[in-house]
């Protein structure tokens, strides 16, 4: 089914906008998108720079996937805080550009983060970082690895790999509903995964790439979204001709750098998505 849209317009008066990120005023409530047993919800971050995706589980359960581009810690804990995160359980990283020793660190210690998530490159990238440190039990992903990271959620790996534009890809599976976190786009990747059943897909995380022209717009078919997320750079805003295939594919396209953070929430039977916008022309 498609998509019942609900905008969260955040009426801040006297809203103070610095540092080129919009800050969210300390005496404003965070969300509480009351989830219930047998839900879950999903929140792509509008951060000014790279990604970072929110899971948020029954009684409070979190997992982190990324910590977003250089620069954002801070406008990583004000979303954090709108959430009312005090606490993540796991810590995904789907790409070598999502290593930011200083993000890393700063997300371990404040959101006591219990495990890290990745591919065996990446893991072994950390495990030189926090040699002589604390260490934080690093898990392994590869192709066919399926676990529960939630209940009801179930992920599923449908590519891993060491070579330039590839990353950790998986699929979540929450009852009748798939979600597709794309990082991979190398031709490698790209055929690989062409030849996974992953079409009618409800939610795609797209990959965010460096060059134009970079994801096939036979993959874009192939994988049939109902909606998808497109995060970017600092430098690199999303390719015109890759949304216009998603458009083509009847795929609603959401943009977090112009349009903010987009929750989803899911239950058994139905999903709503809740955009909360950016205020001003501030942020760019």
């Amino acid at each position: 089914m498609r998509v019942l849209l609900i905008l969260l317009t955040l009426f801040i008066q006297n809203t103070t906008l610095g540092f080129a990120y919009q800050l969210i005023p300390d005496d404003f409530e965070s969300i509480d998108l009351k989830l219930k047993e047998h839900e879950m919800a999903v929140s792509f971050l509008g951060l000014t720079n790279g990604e970072a995706t929110l899971i948020h589980g029954p009684n409070d359960e979190n997992i982190l996937v990324n910590t977003g581009g250089e620069g954002t810690e801070a406008e990583l804990d004000e979303w954090l805080r709108f959430f009312g995160v005090k606490e993540i359980t796991t810590l995904m990283l789907t790409n070598k550009q999502s290593l930011n020793d200083s993000q890393i660190n700063h997300v371990i210690s404040k959101y006591f983060i219990k495990e890290i998530v990745t591919t065996r490159e990446i893991a072994n990238q950390l495990s030189a970082h926090f040699q002589g440190t604390t260490l934080i039990p690093i898990k392994v992903w590869g192709i066919g690895t399926s676990k529960q990271i939630l209940p009801d959620v179930m992920a599923n790996v449908q590519f891993a790999g060491a070579e330039k534009d590839e990353g950790l890809d998986f699929t979540l599976r929450f009852h009748k509903y798939r979600l597709f976190f794309m990082t991979s786009y190398s031709q490698k990747a790209q055929q690989t995964l062409m030849g996974k059943s992953l079409g009618e897909i409800n939610i795609f995380k797209v990959p965010t790439m460096e060059e134009d022209n970079s994801l096939s717009e036979k993959l874009i078919h192939a994988v049939n979204p109902q909606i998808s997320i497109l995060f970017s750079t600092e430098k690199k805003s999303p390719d015109i001709n890759i949304i216009k295939d998603l458009q083509d594919s009847w795929s609603e396209v959401y943009f977090t750098k112009k349009q903010g953070t987009m929750t989803i929430k899911f239950t058994e039977s139905n999903y709503e998505v809740f955009n909360i916008p950016v205020e001003g022309d501030e942020k760019k």
